[in-house]
């Protein structure tokens, strides 16, 4: 069933209630707020209901329904006991053209009430077209624990700010850019406002000064719970998105259906694009003249600092003078240390963190000037392992790591598909691969993490 979603305004229309019992008393409470210019028709009302007929905020008919009472009305709910008499009402209502509801009935609907999530002016409704009321209530409940409780202010003083603007800046594309910079701003009340500033500035002085900006924004290990706020408020804002082909689905999902989506990704060697086309396809897509102000997001898993060619993009953003800005965002390693529920560093045994991709971590040559109690004090962490581990194992036991030393492969760690295998060094080589991403730490912090972790292999895999 296709419904289209709308937002009725029923201040000082006429409504009918028929129906004075639990049901209705739901509805009436609902409606009320509205402004709607209730009637409610039944024999006997509840005493809430008889207590808002003496308030005089609607009008109760101490009678049974009558078809004439449908008569004048903009819309109906049927809320009695009786199907018949319900049945009766939706009839009657289809027959003089008024939009009608008969409560828990989807067929006599035709229009159903939404979970509402209300903020002030801001409203957001809920609607699984009659199949479940119950988890539409669920569903609000879960959105009502996440909006902030100051949204409603917030919305009403953007409300007067865009009808400042537009009753004083001229119509046209960068109006509409402004208004839609000025939704993601902090607003205040004092004239020094910097959202109030930028609403006033004459709109060429803001064109020049705010042109297309980049941002290189880290898109986190792959669970959307995990991006940071200015992530998501970026991601849900951008007009063009260049995405690494490791960003899942569920954050891209974020976007909003205007936003235009790009693939530039590279993965498991199979290069589609390469590092200097993308370049220039951040610096082309910029200089675009159509939308001078519009907001590109290179998004890249994990933090954009780590082992992701940030320092290239940079380059190229700065040689062609295009304004950027990093954001950073939850490494893969900080997600696969949760999943192992493991510190990276402790006082008992870790003291350091090494950081390196697989292909730098074979290559390493121990120094003679570290010592092996030094080597062995750090937890490693390596990016891009690979699927084959024996060589790096071979490389850390020709080091003098010992064969107990503990050992852990993180598959996807925070997404769904999250796998973790625990070893030893001497098993490494054996380990069978995870899909990727996937990650390796390696170190005796390891062992606080838990009782696993003994100088046999231990094979785990869990989902979350």
């Amino acid at each position: 069933m296709s419904l289209l979603p709308v937002f009725l305004k029923l201040n000082g229309r006429r409504g009918l209630v028929v129906g004075a019992g639990s049901v209705a008393l739901d509805k009436i409470g609902i409606l009320l707020m509205t402004g709607l210019r209730l009637r409610v028709v039944a024999p006997i009302a509840r005493t809430e209901i008889q207590q808002l007929a003496n308030e005089g905020r609607l009008e109760w008919i101490q009678r049974p329904f009558k078809l004439s009472d449908l008569d004048g009305n903009y819309l109906v709910i049927a809320a009695t006991d009786s199907v018949e008499v319900n049945a009766v009402v939706y009839q009657g209502a289809v027959e003089r053209g008024i939009l009608a509801n008969s409560v828990d009935d989807p067929p006599h609907c035709d229009f159903y009430f939404g979970s509402v999530v209300n903020r002030g002016a801001l409203q957001i409704a809920i609607s699984t077209a009659g199949e479940s009321p119950a988890f539409a209530q669920r569903l609000r409940r879960e959105i009502d624990e996440q909006l902030p409780g100051d949204l409603g202010p917030w919305l009403e003083s953007l409300g007067r700010l865009r009808r400042d603007v537009l009753s004083t800046q001229p119509r046209g594309e960068a109006r509409k850019a402004l208004l839609h910079q000025l939704a993601g701003r902090q607003l205040c009340d004092k004239s020094s406002c910097p959202a109030r500033r930028l609403a006033f500035a004459p709109l060429h002085q803001k064109t020049a000064g705010s042109g297309c900006k980049v941002y290189l924004v880290g898109a986190g290990p792959g669970d959307p719970e995990l991006l940071t706020v200015k992530a998501l408020r970026l991601i849900q804002s951008a007009d063009l998105i260049l995405h690494d082909d490791l960003v899942p689905q569920a954050i891209l999902e974020l976007a909003q259906p205007a936003t235009e989506i790009i693939n530039v990704g590279k993965r498991c060697g199979v290069k589609s694009i390469t590092q200097e086309q993308i370049n220039a396809l951040m610096v082309e897509r910029a200089r675009e003249k159509t939308n001078p102000r519009r907001t590109i997001v290179r998004l890249k898993s994990g933090d954009p600092l780590i082992f992701s060619r940030a320092a290239e993009e940079i380059a190229a953003l700065t040689e062609a003078s295009i304004p950027f800005e990093v954001v950073p965002g939850v490494s893969a390693v900080f997600a696969a240390a949760a999943a192992i529920g493991c510190p990276l560093t402790s006082r008992n045994s870790a003291s350091s963190v090494i950081i390196s991709t697989g292909q730098h971590a074979q290559a390493h040559t121990q120094s003679p000037r570290v010592s092996l109690p030094q080597q062995e004090e750090a937890t490693r962490v390596v990016y891009m392992p690979g699927r084959d581990l024996s060589l790096l194992a071979r490389k850390w036991l020709d080091e003098g790591l010992p064969p107990g030393f503990p050992c852990a492969v993180v598959s996807q760690a925070s997404q769904p598909g999250q796998q973790l295998r625990c070893t030893t060094l001497a098993a490494l080589g054996n380990t069978e691969p995870l899909f990727a991403p996937s990650l390796l730490i390696a170190g005796w912090a390891l062992r606080e993490s838990s009782a696993a972790f003994q100088p046999e292999e231990i094979d785990v895999s869990v989902a979350v």
